[in-house]
């Protein structure tokens, strides 16, 4: 397990929480918009940090942290993490971890051992879009039944076994379209959060083709999926 990042304080990563943020690098997808690119592709550029490192800093913040954002890369191609996530339960921290979704086996063990509190998993788009918008289209490792199936098994663990969770989309102008969301409205059916997230250009990331959508626009992608979800909202836009 090679752990690529720590920001030391964030209210935004783990919603009412005053946490922590750790970063793992690498990933399986290569989404084009993807705000730590460099950490996907070179975490070696990055500083790194023990397992021991990371619980000494936590044990010093005592009283001052009440939660742990893990977020990446995808944490969940460590088949370890469980080395980190045992150790910071025991501790008292309440876990958020964000995942693309990939993994399914690898949520159902957390959810089994009760060590995360919070799942974020990111829906890219709608069945047809999928891998053009997850930077992997023509050259995924698996059949469409089988990644299609991974994210299906995904969506319904958390759905029916996680404490708590929330769906969320990365709205990028150039890549989504109603049609998406039309999807989603019926892959996420029942879910408890979903939420909008609006394109926001890195400082290195102004020459890509992309755009953020308008308040609008966002609002006619919330009314096509709100009546599937309990909970449904905006981020990322005044």
């Amino acid at each position: 397990m090679i752990i690529s990042g720590l920001q030391k304080v964030t209210l935004l990563d783990y919603p009412g929480h005053i946490a922590c943020t750790i970063f793992f690098g690498n990933c399986n997808l290569r989404c084009p918009f993807c705000h730590n690119m460099e950490l996907v592709l070179h975490p070696e550029h990055f500083p790194t940090f023990s397992v021991d490192q990371i619980l000494d800093f936590l044990k010093e913040r005592k009283g001052k942290l009440n939660g742990v954002a893990i977020t990446g890369g995808e944490p969940l191609l460590n088949k370890d993490i469980e080395d980190l996530l045992i150790p910071i339960k025991e501790l008292g921290y309440p876990i958020k971890l964000d995942t693309n979704g990939f993994f399914p086996e690898m949520i159902e063990k957390l959810i089994d051992d009760k060590l995360v509190d919070r799942f974020a998993m990111d829906i890219k788009a709608g069945w047809k879009n999928y891998l053009k918008v997850a930077g992997i289209d023509g050259r995924s490792k698996f059949s469409e039944s089988d990644w299609q199936g991974k994210i299906k098994k995904s969506i319904s663990l958390l759905i029916n076994r996680a404490n708590d969770y929330e769906f969320r989309t990365t709205c990028v102008k150039g890549l989504h379209s109603d049609e998406d969301f039309n999807d989603i409205k019926d892959m996420i059916r029942g879910a408890k959060n979903y939420f909008l997230q609006n394109y926001k250009a890195a400082p290195d990331m102004k020459d890509l083709p992309f755009k953020p959508f308008s308040r609008e626009e966002l609002e006619c992608f919330k009314d096509i999926v709100k009546d599937s979800v309990q909970n449904i909202d905006i981020r990322g836009v005044d």
